[in-house]
């Protein structure tokens, strides 16, 4: 696996990229990175070739004032693909990536092949507690101190310890604390907050595609979710699946949030699997705009 980089509108995006065969995109959550899918690239590339970038704001990619919501997000994928020179690709999205991917899929029909959300944002208003106080007014005052090298050392020292008592947090947990110490800058802090704040507010997810589903019906759709995740509830899913016809839905009972970090292995069994088992969409214009006739009348 190569760690790469390029320079796109004179901001530097880092990539992970393995294999050889039909593109497969993979879109990290909010404070992730492309590291995320460390355990489930190598098998994936086996026949495709994997691109997995660490979005704007995240990773090792630059962190600059500017627009970090969905449809920026999205077009920054596009661009990417077109600097790598790929036309179109399967687009898998965890999370906050969930929501890009739909976006993505949405703006850009003619570039998107397949779509897979795994615990994805947009498709409710529920969302953990968390993140909807990080959302509040003054976030941007209180993230400093609780982000402070002390917290974080203590906080790494007390995961030490529990290593030495073998005492092993769930992948949630260790998860989200390695996006809690990702926010160490002033450059990461403030990326994450324009992101959040686009997404969620004080009640929840303010952003939605569940209007939108339908456009899915013509695109092989598959959604993923953890039976116990803490962020996003698995009903979503289960809704999601139901509003796009000829959609998989897979369940992983021993699951939270991260079902691609918690059971890898069936992950990419799974995901080969649908791969193996559909086409890529090629979307006409003429059924494009039927879908969108059709479901303008019926709403």
């Amino acid at each position: 696996m190569d760690v790469r980089e390029v320079s796109l509108h004179g901001h530097r995006i880092v990539y992970r990229t393995a294999g050889e065969g039909p593109p497969l995109l993979l879109v990290h959550g909010i404070t992730s990175s492309a590291a995320t899918w460390k355990d489930v690239i190598p098998t994936l590339a086996r026949d495709h070739t994997v691109i997995a970038p660490d979005l704007l704001g995240h990773g090792q990619s630059a962190k600059p004032l500017g627009d970090y919501s969905l449809g920026a997000y999205a077009s920054g994928i596009r661009d990417l693909l077109g600097m790598l020179g790929v036309e179109s690709a399967t687009v898998v999205g965890h999370s906050l990536g969930g929501g890009v991917a739909m976006q993505f899929a949405y703006l850009f029909p003619d570039r998107c092949n397949r779509l897979v959300l795994v615990a994805s944002g947009g498709l409710g208003r529920e969302v953990n507690m968390l993140l909807r106080a990080a959302a509040l007014p003054g976030a941007e005052f209180v993230l400093p101190l609780i982000c402070a090298a002390p917290i974080r050392d203590a906080g790494n020292a007390v995961g030490r310890v529990m290593e030495k008592v073998r005492v092993r947090p769930t992948t949630d947990i260790r998860e989200m604390w390695r996006g809690f110490t990702s926010l160490g800058s002033t450059e990461a802090r403030r990326a994450f907050l324009h992101t959040l704040r686009t997404i969620v507010d004080v009640g929840g997810q303010r952003v939605s595609a569940t209007d939108r589903l339908y456009l899915a019906q013509h695109l092989p759709t598959m959604i993923v979710w953890g039976a116990k995740d803490p962020v996003i509830p698995a009903t979503h899913g289960v809704a999601a699946a139901a509003a796009i016809p000829g959609s998989r839905f897979e369940l992983f009972e021993k699951s939270g949030h991260f079902p691609h970090r918690d059971e890898p292995a069936r992950f990419t069994r799974v995901l080969r699997d649908f791969l193996a088992r559909t086409e890529p969409a090629a979307l006409p214009e003429d059924v494009w705009r039927e879908t969108l006739r059709l479901g303008a009348a019926g709403a």
